[in-house]
């Protein structure tokens, strides 16, 4: 009881805390959890207020590589940086590889940004150690690296801006494994980590795993794919084909932008239940309309802006919290409307920046 009731609190204030400044031109300070010792799988977290800088002392170019801008979580996460890019008086350039295959093409972008001269990289990695090599070049140059969101293995980085997908999966994990204690009738479950391989699918499939295990839940075999609405689509109709009986749906927050359509379409939408383990604009549409029962909140456009800050007060040899990332709160039809939009998820009319001068 004790421990639901700091969680509670905890949500409560983080929520209080972005409200405050939803309307306003500052977004800070905002409530994160620092990482200590940072990079460390034992890290203690330390809850505290991150402000940033006023403003940098020159223009940095700063080289920004996403794994994709193909939905709004990263149209969200270049919100984030792109903004406080602009507030802080600095340089942008930001490249996308295409999608979660594009391992390569993410390599080939980061070499050119840095030929070029870039001064500092930020990373929303495709591949949680297939850029170890390229970062380890890059560190070589004095260049700092910032991981954003997805999680690098690398010992090379200088800095994480980033939420434990771990925790994401753990709390969606836990959302419907107290709805369905052990002992109680099975419920199927189908499980939609998201791109095989990738650094933030591991953690979140693991989170989940272990969240699960002792309900009612039965977990059907992860389904791993890219995180386009098409693919997600995809493989949400082959588990409906192979398990008509499925009852809770439960994948990143584009697979709840797939299913939401799919179950209206096939009139099982009072029969499955829709869950994310992260939030886009999508996600919290459906939890406002009552189409998805609730995700977990990562706030990416803040892990945008601090990963910016971050490559600011590298350069400029400022003190910098290593290993940060906004403090994870779920969001489900009792909190959506207190959530504080502005904050946490691009506007809706916002349309991507890849240059910022």
């Amino acid at each position: 009881m004790q421990k639901k009731f700091v969680k509670t609190a905890i949500a409560a204030l983080v929520l209080a805390g972005a409200a405050a400044h939803a309307g306003a031109a500052d977004w800070f300070p905002f409530k994160v959890e620092q990482m200590e010792p940072a990079f460390s799988p034992d890290a203690k977290a330390t809850l505290v207020d991150y402000v940033p800088l006023p403003k940098a002392s020159k223009k940095w170019d700063i080289c920004v590589s996403f794994p994709h801008m193909k939905d709004a979580y990263w149209i969200g996460v270049d919100y984030g940086v792109a903004e406080e890019a602009k507030r802080l008086g600095v340089k942008m350039q930001l490249v996308e590889a295409g999608g979660y295959t594009n391992l390569a093409k993410q390599i080939s972008q980061i070499e050119d940004c840095v030929s070029r001269g870039a001064q500092a990289v930020i990373i929303g990695a495709i591949s949680a150690d297939g850029l170890n090599g390229l970062i380890k070049t890059i560190a070589a140059k004095k260049i700092p690296v910032i991981d954003v969101v997805n999680g690098i293995n690398s010992p090379d980085i200088s800095a994480k801006s980033l939420v434990s997908f771990q925790t994401m999966g753990a709390q969606a994990g836990e959302f419907i494994a107290k709805k369905h204690p052990k002992g109680g009738k099975p419920v199927k479950v189908g499980w939609f980590p998201g791109p095989a391989g990738a650094g933030w699918v591991e953690a979140a499939n693991k989170g989940f795993m272990e969240a699960t295990k002792d309900s009612a839940l039965v977990i059907l075999e992860p389904k791993y794919g890219d995180t386009g609405k098409e693919a997600q689509s995809k493989l949400i109709e082959d588990v409906l084909q192979a398990h008509p009986d499925v009852e809770y749906i439960v994948g990143p927050a584009i697979n709840s932008e797939a299913a939401v359509p799919i179950l209206r379409e096939r009139k099982l939408d009072k029969q499955i239940k829709v869950v994310a383990f992260h939030t886009n604009p999508g996600a919290i549409d459906g939890i406002a309309k009552g189409r998805v029962l609730g995700a977990p909140s990562d706030s990416m456009v803040i892990q945008g802006r601090i990963a910016m800050d971050q490559a600011v007060r590298i350069l400029e040899g400022k003190d910098y919290m290593k290993h940060v990332g906004p403090k994870i709160f779920m969001v489900d039809q009792d909190n959506i409307k207190k959530l504080p939009r502005e904050i946490l998820l691009a506007p809706a009319d916002y349309k991507p920046v890849f240059k910022v001068n």
